[in-house]
């Protein structure tokens, strides 16, 4: 989907308004679109129901979702249109400085 890759890191604890975002898909069943960093640190996406949370030993955190994908909360980007916990991390690319060229080569300033 995108060129856009972050190098996969050990999991980082969430602040718990996303857990109780999950939580309440959960509760009221809510099917919708995921987008999160993959294990390659690419953007990936899916579409499902969240069945639950479940919290792995050494691992983190993960949602499970009805067509069998785990993700880990803090690589979800958006879950069903609002913003996850690894947002900001996606937003950061697209508000970098491109080499503060202005996406022009240096010949052709």
């Amino acid at each position: 989907m995108s060129t856009f890759k972050v190098k996969q890191s050990e999991y980082l604890p969430v602040a718990w308004e996303y857990v109780e975002i999950i939580e309440k898909f959960v509760r009221n069943q809510k099917e919708g679109k995921v987008f999160f960093f993959d294990e390659k640190g690419d953007v990936g996406e899916t579409f499902g129901k969240i069945m639950g949370i479940e919290d792995r030993k050494n691992e983190g955190m993960f949602i499970e979702l009805d067509r069998g994908v785990s993700i880990r909360i803090d690589r979800i980007i958006t879950l069903f249109g609002k913003i996850g916990a690894a947002y900001d991390l996606y937003n950061a690319y697209a508000d970098a400085c491109m080499d503060c060229l202005g996406g022009y080569e240096k010949d052709e300033l």
